[in-house]
């Protein structure tokens, strides 16, 4: 049985990752990336369908304590026994050429025998791979197109019936060994070269990479530590051969336990953009900025028409949906869901996505950041398209998969469009089509007439709905209205109804089921603060903080009721909104005493 949501550290090469639990088990691996079929499954199914799990031999439980090496990626995990401790310490070098994940043993105290337990099933846990010995001490497992190497400096591992690699060692204090797994295609000969790397060069420079990664972070506050985390959490979700960044690096870890809500996150949402950017500029990441906007560029490349909620990491627009029977699902929550199905769209939802390509475009160009020679062409291209049809309904933020509507937020986004192209063109010095200006207004006053519901003194989900929903919240940071407009100063007091046990849901639940957001509890905060309400602003930012797991992490959900995290994670949205409360809480003013 997989262990809590909250129970998993993150791992990556910046091209993949892997999820290891508190018990010492990568239970969730794709190779060579993102959205690769994993071959460590264990996570949305059983033992059967693959783990690496490497302890103290005889224990089953938790470790006694682990934690990231400052402003770093590189975990530390220690077990306490009777006979004396041990850590082991785990890292995935960026990558030079194939992925690898490295494992350190290391004695602390007394004499400790650990077992190292490798069970691999390729294509999302299904296939059993033939697994041969290669050369001392090294192994090969071969399946299609992958091949997946174990290597180790201590003890040759033996092979089960079932296709599980065991070794059994003994640590003393002081002594230690490594094992190194490494993917190559499998009609590659020999081994990859990660296995002729000594560990310990590799830990010294996957160590020294993060740390003069994070030294470029100019946020400096009371929180520096949280937002160094998830600033790391971000880059760890990075594809870096193109910049995109992944939501999560899971799939469907279920926003109910035992609900069928359960979704591929491995791929890149539009919805995303302007927040990841302004996010990673304030923290003083251009390069990772820059990187993230050439991706954008790409992948909305082509007919507006076809304009997708999310592409992959490569800006691949093909994405098909399939699910998979033989795996059981996160404590029984089914389907499990590879790839999505929400591209196919048509010429629906279109205002979002292009509201967030035109904020992006429009925050880069004001940062310096340099915007590809076509962008006016594509910006002109985005404009005529969703004047022919911001006034459609769609799907709205949280992509309902209902009947579409007039979403406010939808609306709100294609003002956002409108009223991002008019300053681009300010900007490049570009002529301008009087038609824009025409129906940034006309949307507007749409929006705040029928978007607004006198009784509930709130903006609402949709026109003629009674539904609240936490998007309102993003009214003031998107430039619609001010923080201080009494339309606004009353919506956020009526989304207070949609607060529980101190954490918001996203809207008003349909069967009172709907969990909470952590994203949506941090906009929460975000406007308290502009509102001066300083006070209940960081009460609310310290709930959220006081809910990621023991090494900083926080997935899409929480649910007050049963105290654990949802969805998948680690969620790049609930981190991108972590960094953003605490710039505007270093910011604010002191509360009213």
């Amino acid at each position: 049985m997989s262990s809590l949501i909250e129970d998993y550290a993150l791992l990556s090469d910046l091209e993949t990752a892997a999820m290891l639990g508190r018990d010492g088990s990568v239970d969730w691996l794709c190779l060579p990336r993102f959205d690769s079929p994993a071959c460590l499954a264990a996570l949305l199914g059983t033992a059967d369908n693959g783990f690496w799990r490497i302890a103290p031999r005889g224990t089953s439980g938790p470790c006694t304590r682990r934690g990231y090496r400052r402003d770093t990626l590189v975990l530390d995990t220690e077990w306490e026994t009777d006979s004396g401790s041990v850590r082991v310490t785990d890292f995935m070098p960026p990558r030079a050429q194939f992925p690898c994940l490295v494992r350190i043993v290391e004695g602390v105290t007394g004499t400790v025998t650990v077992r190292s337990e490798l069970r691999l099933r390729f294509h999302q846990g299904r296939v059993v791979p033939w697994t041969r010995s290669d050369a001392e001490r090294c192994q090969v497992a071969v399946a299609g197109p992958d091949a997946v190497w174990l290597g180790t400096d201590g003890p040759a591992a033996d092979l089960g019936e079932d296709g599980t690699t065991v070794a059994d060692f003994t640590v003393a204090a002081g002594r230690r060994l490594a094992l190194t797994l490494a993917w190559t295609p499998s009609h590659r000969t020999g081994a990859p070269g990660a296995l002729c790397v000594p560990a310990d060069t590799a830990l010294k420079e996957t160590r020294d990479f993060w740390r003069h990664w994070a030294a470029q972070c100019r946020y400096q506050g009371p929180w520096r530590d949280a937002v160094m985390r998830s600033l790391i959490t971000l880059k760890a979700l990075t594809y870096a051969p193109t910049g995109g960044i992944v939501a999560a690096p899971t799939t469907s870890l279920p926003e109910r336990i035992g609900g069928e809500r359960n979704w591929d996150h491995r791929f890149c949402w539009l919805r995303d953009s302007a927040f990841t950017l302004s996010c990673l500029l304030r923290s003083g990441y251009r390069e990772e900025a820059g990187a993230w906007l050439g991706w954008l560029v790409r992948a909305v490349a082509g007919d507006p028409a076809h304009l997708q909620t999310v592409y992959g990491v490569g800006g691949q627009r093909l994405l098909p949906e399939t699910e998979a029977p033989w795996l059981s699902g996160y404590e029984g929550s089914t389907p499990v869901r590879f790839g999505t199905a929400a591209p196919g769209r048509g010429a629906l939802g279109v205002q979002g996505e292009i509201g967030e390509i035109m904020a992006t475009l429009c925050l880069s160009l004001r940062a310096g950041i340099e915007v590809p020679p076509h962008v006016w062409s594509l910006v002109k291209s985005l404009m005529g398209h969703l004047q022919a049809h911001w006034h459609e309904p769609d799907q709205g933020l949280w992509q309902t998969r209902g009947p579409a509507r007039q979403f406010v937020h939808s609306k709100v986004m294609a003002w956002v469009a409108a009223d991002r192209a008019l300053a681009l063109g300010a900007l490049l010095g570009a002529e301008v089509p009087d038609g824009w200006r025409v129906m940034r207004d006309q949307v507007r006053a749409q929006v705040c007439r029928q978007g607004w519901h006198g009784g509930l003194r709130s903006f609402v989900q949709a026109y003629g709905s009674e539904r609240l929903d936490a998007s309102a919240l993003l009214l003031p940071a998107l430039g619609f209205l001010p923080a201080g407009d009494p339309r606004m100063r009353d919506t956020v007091h009526a989304l207070g109804a949609l607060e529980h046990d101190g954490f918001l849901r996203r809207h008003t639940p349909d069967d009172g089921e709907e969990g909470t957001s952590v994203a949506c509890s941090l906009w929460y905060a975000d406007a308290l603060a502009a509102l001066g309400e300083t006070g209940r602003a960081r009460d609310a930012f310290e709930r959220v903080l006081a809910i990621r797991n023991d090494v900083g992490l926080l997935a899409a959900q929480w649910d007050p009721a049963a105290g654990r995290q949802l969805g998948n994670a680690p969620l790049a949205f609930s981190h991108v909104a972590l960094i953003g409360t605490a710039f505007a809480l270093r910011d604010a003013p002191p509360p009213f005493r």
